[in-house]
């Protein structure tokens, strides 16, 4: 079996990556959440780029006929997220308390 590697620090496949593409991965960030790939010494977020093509994100098209892009699942924890008050910092998550209602 060829297996050709996208990311060499985290033995990332060709293949690897679009399958996370096929499930909705759109850009190399995305991609870095679902594997890893890109997250360790960079050199291959330009291969992903490259593999991901350009305005090829289901997603996208979902927003430009202006249907609703976020499944009902992501549509709860978004509204749990806001809800809880949690904060995206430079990548790290983190909790922050809303103020108590008077």
């Amino acid at each position: 079996m060829n297996r050709v590697y996208v990311c060499s620090c985290f033995a990332v496949t060709e293949k690897q990556v679009k399958e996370h593409a096929e499930a909705g991965a759109c850009t190399p960030r995305q991609i870095a959440s679902a594997c890893k790939a890109g997250t360790d010494c960079g050199s291959c977020v330009r291969r992903i780029q490259a593999i991901l093509g350009r305005g090829n994100c289901p997603r996208r098209e979902l927003v430009d006929q202006g249907r609703p892009a976020l499944t009902a699942e992501a549509a709860e924890v978004a509204g749990v997220v806001e809800a809880v008050g949690v904060v995206e910092v430079t990548g790290i998550v983190e909790a922050v308390p809303l103020p108590e209602a008077a």
